[in-house]
């Protein structure tokens, strides 16, 4: 029962905000649409597992939520580069924030 609630505010606190923060930089840098596309596959793909592993390990959970809240981490940095999913959409992130 207590990691369903820890996964639940972890969505809440982190994935809910990863999926914001990826929609306002996507538009922001004007990516192609191909990478929208492959943006919200990745998070349909990335989001249910980082909901688990903050349900199994809630240690790494508190965390993570801090080290977002303070800024130290940006949400995108939670996404997989090596899932082919979410290849291009962390590539493209890594490019919009180097330069802004």
């Amino acid at each position: 029962m207590i990691s369903n609630f820890i996964g639940w505010i972890f969505a809440l606190l982190v994935v809910d905000p990863l999926q914001a923060e990826i929609q306002q930089q996507a538009e922001r840098a004007r990516l192609p649409v191909e990478i929208v596309r492959q943006s919200q596959a990745c998070l349909t793909s990335q989001g249910p597992k980082l909901i688990e592993r903050a349900a199994g390990d809630y240690g790494w959970a508190a965390a993570t939520v801090v080290s977002i809240a303070i800024g130290h981490t940006a949400p995108a940095e939670l996404l997989d580069g090596s899932d082919p999913q979410c290849a291009a959409l962390v590539d493209a992130l890594k490019g919009a924030g180097a330069g802004a």
